[in-house]
Protein backbone atom coordinates (compact mmCIF):
# COMPACT_ATOMS: atom_id res chain seq x y z
CA UNK A 1 0.00 0.00 0.00
CA UNK A 2 1.55 3.29 -1.13
CA UNK A 3 -0.17 5.64 1.31
CA UNK A 4 2.72 8.11 1.06
CA UNK A 5 2.86 8.08 -2.74
CA UNK A 6 4.69 11.12 -4.19
CA UNK A 7 5.21 12.69 -0.77
CA UNK A 8 8.65 14.17 -0.06
CA UNK A 9 9.99 13.18 3.35
CA UNK A 10 13.10 14.30 5.22
CA UNK A 11 14.26 11.81 7.86
CA UNK A 12 17.08 13.03 10.07
CA UNK A 13 19.58 10.55 11.49
CA UNK A 14 18.49 7.92 9.00
CA UNK A 15 21.83 6.20 8.44
CA UNK A 16 20.98 3.36 10.81
CA UNK A 17 18.66 2.15 13.55
CA UNK A 18 15.19 3.62 13.88
CA UNK A 19 15.86 6.36 11.32
CA UNK A 20 16.89 3.84 8.68
CA UNK A 21 13.79 1.73 9.37
CA UNK A 22 11.62 4.84 8.89
CA UNK A 23 13.37 5.77 5.64
CA UNK A 24 12.98 2.26 4.22
CA UNK A 25 9.30 2.04 5.14
CA UNK A 26 8.55 5.50 3.76
CA UNK A 27 10.16 4.54 0.45
CA UNK A 28 8.18 1.29 0.39
CA UNK A 29 5.01 3.33 0.87
CA UNK A 30 5.81 5.54 -2.11
CA UNK A 31 7.55 8.56 -0.60
CA UNK A 32 10.60 10.27 -2.03
CA UNK A 33 13.00 10.04 0.90
CA UNK A 34 15.74 12.44 1.91
CA UNK A 35 18.25 10.40 3.90
CA UNK A 36 20.32 12.58 6.22
CA UNK A 37 23.16 11.89 8.61
CA UNK A 38 26.71 13.06 9.23
CA UNK A 39 28.39 9.87 7.98
CA UNK A 40 28.05 9.88 4.20
CA UNK A 41 28.93 6.21 3.67
CA UNK A 42 26.05 5.09 5.87
CA UNK A 43 23.61 7.51 4.30
CA UNK A 44 24.54 6.54 0.77
CA UNK A 45 24.14 2.87 1.67
CA UNK A 46 20.54 3.51 2.77
CA UNK A 47 19.89 5.40 -0.48
CA UNK A 48 21.34 2.50 -2.47
CA UNK A 49 19.13 0.01 -0.59
CA UNK A 50 16.03 2.11 -1.30
CA UNK A 51 16.88 2.47 -4.97
CA UNK A 52 17.58 -1.24 -5.39
CA UNK A 53 14.04 -1.90 -4.18
CA UNK A 54 12.63 0.52 -6.75
CA UNK A 55 12.24 3.51 -4.42
CA UNK A 56 13.37 7.10 -4.77
CA UNK A 57 15.88 8.69 -2.40
CA UNK A 58 18.67 11.23 -2.11
CA UNK A 59 21.36 11.74 0.51
CA UNK A 60 22.11 15.05 2.22
CA UNK A 61 24.81 15.58 4.86
CA UNK A 62 23.28 17.14 7.96
CA UNK A 63 24.40 18.33 11.39
CA UNK A 64 21.10 19.25 13.01
CA UNK A 65 22.83 21.27 15.74
CA UNK A 66 23.89 23.81 13.09
CA UNK A 67 21.09 26.00 11.75
CA UNK A 68 22.93 26.63 8.47
CA UNK A 69 23.20 22.88 7.82
CA UNK A 70 19.44 22.47 8.27
CA UNK A 71 18.83 25.36 5.91
CA UNK A 72 21.13 23.84 3.30
CA UNK A 73 19.22 20.55 3.33
CA UNK A 74 15.85 22.26 2.97
CA UNK A 75 17.16 24.37 0.08
CA UNK A 76 18.57 21.27 -1.66
CA UNK A 77 15.30 19.35 -1.31
CA UNK A 78 13.18 22.23 -2.60
CA UNK A 79 15.56 22.70 -5.54
CA UNK A 80 15.23 19.01 -6.46
CA UNK A 81 11.62 18.13 -5.65
CA UNK A 82 9.86 21.52 -5.16
CA UNK A 83 8.04 20.42 -2.00
CA UNK A 84 8.47 19.04 1.53
CA UNK A 85 5.53 17.09 2.90
CA UNK A 86 6.98 15.22 5.88
CA UNK A 87 9.72 15.90 8.40
CA UNK A 88 10.84 13.22 10.84
CA UNK A 89 13.16 14.48 13.57
CA UNK A 90 15.02 11.34 14.56
CA UNK A 91 18.65 12.48 14.94
CA UNK A 92 19.85 12.11 18.50
CA UNK A 93 22.73 11.11 20.76
CA UNK A 94 23.36 10.03 24.34
CA UNK A 95 26.20 10.95 26.69
CA UNK A 96 25.18 9.19 29.86
CA UNK A 97 26.44 9.89 33.35
CA UNK A 98 25.19 10.65 36.82
CA UNK A 99 24.06 14.25 37.32
CA UNK A 100 26.75 15.25 39.84
CA UNK A 101 29.52 14.03 37.58
CA UNK A 102 28.08 15.19 34.24
CA UNK A 103 30.12 17.83 32.45
CA UNK A 104 28.52 20.95 31.04
CA UNK A 105 29.82 19.87 27.63
CA UNK A 106 28.02 16.52 27.81
CA UNK A 107 24.78 18.18 28.87
CA UNK A 108 24.97 20.86 26.20
CA UNK A 109 25.93 18.54 23.35
CA UNK A 110 22.96 16.25 23.93
CA UNK A 111 20.56 19.19 24.18
CA UNK A 112 22.11 20.85 21.10
CA UNK A 113 21.53 17.81 18.90
CA UNK A 114 18.38 16.29 20.34
CA UNK A 115 16.35 19.40 21.20
CA UNK A 116 17.88 22.37 19.41
CA UNK A 117 18.37 20.18 16.35
CA UNK A 118 14.66 19.40 16.33
CA UNK A 119 13.87 23.11 16.63
CA UNK A 120 16.27 23.98 13.78
CA UNK A 121 14.67 21.46 11.43
CA UNK A 122 11.09 22.41 12.29
CA UNK A 123 11.87 26.10 11.87
CA UNK A 124 13.31 25.68 8.38
CA UNK A 125 10.85 23.08 7.08
CA UNK A 126 7.76 24.84 8.42
CA UNK A 127 8.34 27.81 6.09
CA UNK A 128 7.77 25.57 3.07
CA UNK A 129 4.88 23.77 4.70
CA UNK A 130 3.19 27.08 5.51
CA UNK A 131 3.35 28.01 1.83
CA UNK A 132 1.88 24.64 0.88
CA UNK A 133 -0.71 24.85 3.67
CA UNK A 134 0.00 21.22 4.47
CA UNK A 135 2.59 19.06 6.17
CA UNK A 136 3.40 16.40 8.72
CA UNK A 137 6.07 16.84 11.40
CA UNK A 138 6.92 13.89 13.64
CA UNK A 139 9.65 14.11 16.27
CA UNK A 140 11.21 11.25 18.20
CA UNK A 141 10.99 11.80 21.94
CA UNK A 142 11.44 8.88 24.35
CA UNK A 143 9.85 7.07 27.25
CA UNK A 144 12.77 8.57 29.19
CA UNK A 145 11.38 12.02 28.42
CA UNK A 146 8.15 10.99 30.18
CA UNK A 147 9.60 9.04 33.13
CA UNK A 148 13.16 10.24 33.58
CA UNK A 149 16.05 7.82 34.00
CA UNK A 150 18.99 7.75 36.38
CA UNK A 151 22.21 8.55 34.54
CA UNK A 152 20.42 10.28 31.66
CA UNK A 153 19.49 13.73 32.96
CA UNK A 154 20.71 15.38 29.75
CA UNK A 155 18.92 12.90 27.47
CA UNK A 156 15.70 12.97 29.49
CA UNK A 157 15.68 16.79 29.52
CA UNK A 158 16.18 16.93 25.75
CA UNK A 159 13.44 14.40 25.07
CA UNK A 160 11.00 16.06 27.48
CA UNK A 161 11.77 19.33 25.73
CA UNK A 162 10.79 17.79 22.40
CA UNK A 163 7.34 17.10 23.82
CA UNK A 164 6.87 20.74 24.84
CA UNK A 165 8.21 21.91 21.48
CA UNK A 166 5.83 19.54 19.68
CA UNK A 167 2.77 20.84 21.50
CA UNK A 168 3.73 24.48 20.97
CA UNK A 169 4.48 23.99 17.28
CA UNK A 170 1.22 22.07 16.85
CA UNK A 171 -0.74 25.03 18.18
CA UNK A 172 1.13 27.50 15.96
CA UNK A 173 0.84 25.51 12.73
CA UNK A 174 -2.55 23.79 12.97
CA UNK A 175 -4.49 26.52 11.18
CA UNK A 176 -2.35 25.97 8.06
CA UNK A 177 -3.05 22.25 7.80
CA UNK A 178 0.23 21.18 9.40
CA UNK A 179 0.16 18.48 12.08
CA UNK A 180 2.95 18.14 14.64
CA UNK A 181 3.24 15.01 16.78
CA UNK A 182 5.81 13.06 18.75
CA UNK A 183 6.64 9.39 19.15
CA UNK A 184 8.03 8.19 22.48
CA UNK A 185 9.80 4.86 21.90
CA UNK A 186 10.64 2.61 24.81
CA UNK A 187 13.55 0.21 24.67
CA UNK A 188 14.11 -0.75 21.03
CA UNK A 189 16.61 -3.23 19.58
CA UNK A 190 19.36 -0.92 18.25
CA UNK A 191 23.16 -0.79 18.51
CA UNK A 192 22.67 1.29 21.66
CA UNK A 193 20.55 -1.29 23.48
CA UNK A 194 22.44 -4.26 22.06
CA UNK A 195 25.51 -2.99 23.92
CA UNK A 196 23.76 -3.47 27.29
CA UNK A 197 24.68 -6.48 29.39
CA UNK A 198 22.23 -9.37 29.60
CA UNK A 199 21.73 -8.59 33.29
CA UNK A 200 20.67 -5.03 32.49
CA UNK A 201 18.44 -6.19 29.63
CA UNK A 202 16.69 -8.68 31.90
CA UNK A 203 16.10 -5.97 34.49
CA UNK A 204 14.60 -3.67 31.87
CA UNK A 205 12.34 -6.39 30.49
CA UNK A 206 10.80 -6.78 33.95
CA UNK A 207 9.63 -3.16 33.72
CA UNK A 208 7.96 -3.70 30.33
CA UNK A 209 4.45 -5.17 30.48
CA UNK A 210 5.03 -6.94 27.15
CA UNK A 211 8.35 -8.30 28.54
CA UNK A 212 10.37 -7.64 25.38
CA UNK A 213 12.21 -4.88 23.58
CA UNK A 214 10.61 -3.48 20.46
CA UNK A 215 12.08 -3.40 16.95
CA UNK A 216 12.90 -0.33 14.83
CA UNK A 217 10.10 -1.37 12.49
CA UNK A 218 7.57 -1.01 15.32
CA UNK A 219 8.48 2.65 15.62
CA UNK A 220 8.62 3.14 11.85
CA UNK A 221 5.04 1.89 11.45
CA UNK A 222 3.79 4.37 14.06
CA UNK A 223 5.65 7.23 12.38
CA UNK A 224 4.24 6.19 9.00
CA UNK A 225 0.70 6.36 10.37
CA UNK A 226 1.22 9.87 11.76
CA UNK A 227 2.67 10.91 8.38
CA UNK A 228 -0.34 9.58 6.48
CA UNK A 229 -3.66 11.11 5.49
CA UNK A 230 -5.32 8.88 8.07
CA UNK A 231 -3.77 10.98 10.86
CA UNK A 232 -5.00 14.28 9.45
CA UNK A 233 -7.01 15.19 12.56
CA UNK A 234 -4.30 14.23 15.06
CA UNK A 235 -1.90 16.93 16.28
CA UNK A 236 0.00 17.85 19.43
CA UNK A 237 0.01 14.23 20.62
CA UNK A 238 2.66 11.91 22.05
CA UNK A 239 2.31 8.29 20.92
CA UNK A 240 4.20 5.81 23.11
CA UNK A 241 5.69 2.80 21.34
CA UNK A 242 7.04 1.10 24.42
CA UNK A 243 5.25 -2.17 25.14
CA UNK A 244 3.25 -0.43 27.84
CA UNK A 245 6.23 0.81 29.82
CA UNK A 246 5.05 4.38 30.37
CA UNK A 247 1.42 3.69 31.24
Amino acid sequence: MERLKDKVAIVTGSGDGIGKAIALLFAQEGAKVVVTCRREAMGQEVVREIQEKGGTAMYCPLDVSKESSCGDVVDAVIAKWKQIDILVNNAGITRDGLLMGMSEEDFSRVVDINLKGTFNCIRHVSRMMLKQRSGRIISLSSVVGLRGNAGQANYAASKAGIIGLTKSAAKELASRGITVNAIAPGFIHTDMTDALSEKVKSSIREEIPMKEFGNPEDVAKAVSFLASEGAGYITGQVLCVDGGMAM
